[in-house]
């Protein structure tokens, strides 16, 4: 085609991203698998903050990281139309998961309707085209399935959003924060179905994506000489050890009942609750300097399922979301059986790791077709193959 380039964008890869995808992933998995020891070392029991914040944070990140690249090379209508191709992928990856939960919840529950209320989707029976044009509108989510919409609407405003780093960062930076503000303090959110609002609210959990966009994007050099500072990373390790202290007596007590209700607020995760943020960009700056670029690590055989199962971040994500439906109603089936729990966990994890390798693979085995309109001239190339070409017949009916 004229005008077509053919030289791909080079985007060098860096695999902590791949790392803290899968990391994020397999937590998110077995957070909702109850009763297991993996519970217990989680990092929600040990701070405010937890793995959704790690997703939206490095989805923003790889977004600007690969997608900005794009936009400097093939221009910004190339590169907004890649980041809105994938926004249409993760939407329709909503959808198919909510008829697979369906499903899942009428094969599991033998046909009872049993779990319905668990999985909060009593009312598709009972409102059914509500319940249909809520999910269209990405209003309607059952449970475990509130993060891909939070995805899908800051991935497709992004195009924007990148643009405005790359001309007036310091302006999208006040208006991201400015955008939180209010979010926090006039109480901005979507609209849910049957009723209520977004588990999570688009309006404050931006910031966290933009964040991750500006760093995606190089940030100024300046930040990275704060971040990587000696003071900021001290002041980082402080909060993050001080919240890990305070956690430790706080499992198992209700925080509800023991804080006023105010204080809750900063806590909150709906709203991401700035001591929430404030913990998680204490962690990355901890992270950012235990695990540099070049970390060997990365290359271990040991960490390979994880980085493989970040590198299928949203195929790995539905099919945990799948799979805990199953492996709660196998964990509460098994009250008093940890063992059988732990293999709940232990095969969900295992078999994303299967999938992320069969995508892998295949992957690496895509082949690239060229249509060409002159059957006589594909016959004269030369074919690699076991087995002779076969002309295609002089009459009869053709393909089109």
């Amino acid at each position: 085609m004229p005008g077509l380039k053919l030289n791909p964008v080079e985007i060098p890869r860096d695999f902590r991203l791949d790392l803290y995808r899968g990391f994020a992933l397999w937590l998110i998995f077995l957070a909702h698998i109850p009763g297991t020891i993996f519970n217990r070392i989680t990092p929600w029991n040990h701070g405010f903050s937890d793995p959704a914040e790690v997703f939206i944070f490095v989805s923003g990140y790889a977004n600007a990281y690969v997608y900005g690249r794009v936009m400097e090379q093939r221009g910004f209508l190339v590169g907004a139309a890649q980041i809105v191709r994938r926004a249409v992928e993760a939407y329709i990856a909503q959808i198919f998961l909510f008829v697979i939960v369906i499903g899942e919840a009428f094969w599991l529950s033998h046909g009872s309707h049993a779990l319905d209320d668990a999985m909060n989707i009593a009312v598709v029976h009972q409102r059914p085209d509500e319940s249909i044009l809520a999910l269209l509108q990405l209003k309607f989510m059952p449970v475990n399935m509130n993060v891909l919409p939070l995805y899908v609407v800051v991935l497709a405003v992004s195009p924007a959003v990148l643009w405005l780093l790359r001309k007036a960062p310091a302006l999208a930076l006040v208006l991201a924060i400015s955008l939180y503000a209010a979010a926090n303090g006039f109480g901005l959110n979507f609209p849910a179905f049957p009723s209520g609002y977004w588990y999570f609210d688009p309006f404050a959990w931006q910031l966290l994506f933009v964040l991750g966009a500006w760093c995606g994007l190089g940030a100024a050099d300046w930040v990275w000489r704060l971040a990587r500072s000696r003071w900021v990373l001290i002041l980082s390790a402080v909060y993050a050890v001080s919240a890990f202290a305070l956690f430790l007596p706080w499992n198992g007590l209700n925080l509800g009942e023991l804080l006023p209700e105010w204080s809750l607020y900063a806590f909150g995760k709906t709203n991401l609750g700035v001591l929430r943020l404030v913990h998680f960009l204490a962690l990355a700056v901890v992270v950012d300097r235990l695990i540099p670029r070049d970390w060997p690590p990365l290359n271990w055989l040991v960490l390979r399922p994880l980085v493989v199962s970040g590198q299928h971040s949203l195929e790995v994500f539905c099919l945990g979301v799948a799979l805990a439906f199953a492996g709660q109603v196998a964990a509460v089936e098994a009250p008093g059986n940890a063992l059988i729990r732990l293999l709940v966990a232990v095969t969900g994890i295992a078999a994303m790791v299967a999938v992320s390798a069969l995508l892998s693979w295949y992957n690496s085995t895509r082949v690239s077709f060229r249509i060409i309109a002159d059957a006589d001239e594909a016959m004269a190339r030369p074919v690699r193959s076991f087995a002779p070409p076969v002309r295609p017949p002089e009459s009869g009916p053709q393909l089109s």
